[in-house]
C-alpha cells in the first residue's frame, strides 16, 4: 500500500510514513513520492511524451470519464485496496482537485459512467451515483442497482463498462486460481442499466479486467489472466475476441488455446473452444484494454489495442509493468503485438529488480491523448504525440 500514499496530504505523520514506504520500496530517504515517479525512465516511441496528471489518487485502477467540454470535466477513477472512488476534477485538461466521492466499499474496480450516472463495481453489488458531476463535494449516497452478483472476493474484483448496444457488461471471475466453477462464476455478463435480465455474453474466461468494443464492427474484445502454479512460461494471458454471444473460452479445461490443463483437461479438448487472438505472455498480468478512437496518435495507431500489464507476482524474473500494443491488418489479423510503454520495472546497480509503478488501465482522451493508471504509484498519466 506504500505506492497509493497520497502525496498532497500535509500532515508530518504522513511525511513520515510517505518517507518509510519509500525507504522499504528501494528508493533513497531523502525522495519525494513525486520524485519516485521515473517518468524519464520509460521508453515510448519517438514523438511521444509522457507527464504526471496526478499523483493523488491511491491505488488507481479503472478509469471513466464523465461530463467533459473543451478541456474541463471529471475523471472517476476506481480502486481496489484503498475501498474508494476518486473524482480528478478537470480544467485546462489539468487536474485541479482530487475529491474522494465514495469509501468503505468492497474492492471498487469498476467505474462506468452513462448519463450523468456513475456506476461502481463493489463485488456482489452494481451501485449507481446519480447527478454525480454536480456534486463532487458533497456526493450522494450510493444507490444499489443489484446485489445478486457472488460475493466471493478471490477475483470478485470487476472491470465494468457500457457497450454500444447500451447494456452494462460485468465480468465475473473464478473464485480460485483453477477449480471448475459453478455457472455463476468464469464468464462476462451484461445487464439493463437497472440491473435486470442479466445474460451471459461469454463463458469459460478465468478472470477478465479489461475490456472493449471494436471500432469497426461493435463486437467485443477482452483480456483475460492465464492461471498460476504452472511453471514461469506457461500459461499465457490472452487477448479474446467475442464473435457471437454464449461462446466458451476454455477455462479450466484448456489455457491459451492449446494447453490441456493438469487436472481438468482430460474433460474436454482444446479444439472445443475459441482460441485467443493473441498470446500475451505468461504471468503479464493484462489488465486494462481499449481500442484506440483518437487522431492525436499517428495513422498507424489507429483502431489498434492498448494494453496495461500490471505485471507478474509469481515468476522467477519478472514480465510486463508495460503498456503494449497490438495492430491489425486490414482483414483484422494481427501484425504487430509489442510494447509501447516500458520502464516501471528496473534493475539496480547489481541487478536486482525495482518496481516503481504497475499500469492498471488506459482510457483515450477526446482530444487524443491516452491516460494511463497506477496503482502501486497512486498515479495518472497522460501520454501525448507532440512530433
Amino acid at each position: 500500500m506504500c505506492g497509493s500514499l497520497n502525496a498532497t496530504l500535509k500532515s508530518k505523520v504522513t511525511r513520515r510514513l510517505l518517507s518509510l514506504c519509500l525507504v522499504l520500496l528501494g528508493f533513497p530517504s531523502n525522495l519525494t513520492l513525486a520524485d519516485s515517479l521515473q517518468l524519464d525512465k520509460l521508453h515510448l516511441p519517438p514523438g511521444f511524451q509522457i507527464e504526471l496528471l496526478t499523483d493523488a489518487v491511491p491505488n488507481a485502477r479503472q478509469m471513466a470519464l464523465g461530463r467533459y467540454a473543451d478541456g474541463q470535466g471529471v475523471l472517476y477513477v476506481g480502486s481496489m485496496a484503498a475501498g474508494n472512488v476518486y473524482a480528478v476534477e478537470l480544467k485546462q485538461d489539468r487536474a485541479a482537485a482530487v475529491h474522494v466521492i465514495a469509501s468503505g466499499l468492497a474492492k471498487p474496480v469498476g467505474v462506468a459512467y452513462r448519463n450523468g450516472q456513475l456506476y461502481v463495481s463493489a463485488i456482489s453489488r452494481i451501485l449507481r451515483l446519480v447527478g454525480i458531476d454536480d456534486r463532487l463535494t458533497s456526493p450522494p449516497k450510493p444507490i444499489v442497482v443489484t446485489d445478486r452478483f457472488p460475493d466471493e472476493a478471490h477475483h470478485g474484483w470487476k472491470f465494468i463498462a457500457f457497450g454500444p448496444d447500451g447494456w452494462l457488461y460485468v465480468p465475473v471471475g473464478a473464485p480460485c486460481n483453477i477449480c471448475n466453477p459453478d455457472e455463476r462464476f468464469a464468464n462476462i455478463q451484461r445487464m439493463k442499466p437497472d440491473g435486470s435480465a442479466i445474460e451471459v455474453v461469454a463463458r469459460g474466461v478465468r478472470n477478465s479486467v479489461g475490456f472493449d468494443w471494436s471500432p469497426v464492427d461493435s463486437s467485443l474484445w477482452f483480456t483475460d489472466n492465464g492461471r498460476d502454479m504452472l511453471g514461469d512460461d506457461i500459461p499465457s494471458d490472452e487477448l479474446n475476441h467475442v464473435l457471437k454471444p454464449g461462446q466458451h473460452f476454455g477455462y479450466p479445461y484448456c489455457h491459451q488455446g492449446d494447453t490441456p490443463d493438469p487436472e481438468f483437461g482430460t474433460k474436454r479438448k482444446c479444439e472445443e473452444f475459441v482460441t485467443p487472438v493473441v498470446k500475451l505472455g505468461a504471468h503479464v498480468a493484462s489488465l486494462g484494454m481499449r481500442f484506440y478512437r483518437g487522431t492525436q496518435f499517428p495513422d498507424v495507431y489507429h483502431n489498434n489495442v492498448f494494453i496495461a500489464e500490471h505485471g507478474s507476482w509469481n515468476r522467477s524474473k519478472k514480465v510486463g509493468y508495460q503498456i503494449v500494443r497490438v495492430a491489425f491488418d486490414n482483414q483484422g489479423r494481427v501484425v504487430r503485438h509489442e510494447p509501447f510503454i516500458s520502464g516501471w520495472l528496473q534493475k539496480d546497480a547489481t541487478g536486482k529488480e525495482l518496481v516503481w509503478g504497475r499500469p492498471a488501465d488506459v482510457l483515450v482522451m477526446p482530444d487524443g491523448s491516452m491516460l494511463i493508471s497506477d496503482d502501486f504509484a497512486g498515479a495518472i498519466y497522460r501520454v501525448k504525440y507532440a512530433l
